[in-house]
């Protein structure tokens, strides 16, 4: 038989192992705690940071700040609208394009001529081929266009707006002006890569809403062309 002091100690033995347990339990419950509320700080600042740059981009946008610009079509009764790239390919240089040939009218990106169209103001019945233009509008040009029978007066009130200074560039800056060639469904348009505004009436309100149009989107095209 063993003494009682032996089954003493066995007896405080184990209780010295059951809180040594106790206390590793307690301790591996805390380091799970402590995990947990880190992995929730981090998710939480990764959302905030989302956040941020969602607003700092414009919710994933690529425009520029259009605020005035939509305030003054608004104003105007002019159309803002905005596209997704329709494609940037090349044709075979030979391949003329129709208006079916693209997603929006007029159209503001597509598979286009690998010659773009001058800068300038083009002559009514000599504007450039649409397959040419698309082109230019890739290179950051605006192009202001205007439906075939506008009278000559009109056409000046548009030439002066094309021959204003751009921001701080000159008279004129990465512009173009021709009448349309696409039927398009208004009097007049201002057009960029992905982008247009388009006008039922040539009126003052018109002419500022395409003026802001080409201090928003000019050289804000994929190709960076001087």
């Amino acid at each position: 038989m063993r003494p009682v002091s032996s089954r003493q100690e066995e007896k405080e033995q184990r209780k010295r192992e059951r809180e040594e347990r106790e206390r590793a339990a307690a301790k591996e419950a805390k380091r799970k705690r402590l995990l947990q509320i880190i992995g929730g700080v981090v998710v939480g600042a990764a959302v905030v940071i989302g956040v941020v740059l969602a607003i700092a981009g414009g919710g994933g946008s690529d425009r520029p700040d259009d605020t005035k610009l939509l305030a003054a079509a608004k104003s105007a009764g002019c159309t803002v609208r905005n596209f997704p790239d329709f494609g940037r390919g090349h044709t075979d240089g030979a391949t003329k394009l129709t208006p079916a040939n693209f997603k929006s009218n007029p159209p503001t990106s597509g598979e286009h001529d690998p010659n773009p169209a001058q800068d300038g103001v083009y002559a009514a019945g000599n504007e450039a081929e649409i397959q040419n233009w698309v082109h230019t509008l890739e290179h950051g040009r605006i192009l202001f266009q205007y439906k075939p029978g506008t009278t000559t007066r009109e056409i000046g009130q548009l030439q002066n707006l094309y021959n204003e200074p751009v921001l701080d560039s000159a008279n004129g800056y990465h512009s173009v002006l021709m009448q349309n060639n696409t039927k398009m469904p208004f009097k007049v348009a201002a057009v960029a890569w992905r982008h247009f505004v388009g006008c039922q009436e040539l009126t003052t309100g018109s002419i500022e809403a395409m003026r802001l149009f080409r201090e928003v989107y000019v050289d804000q095209a994929p190709e960076k062309v001087p």
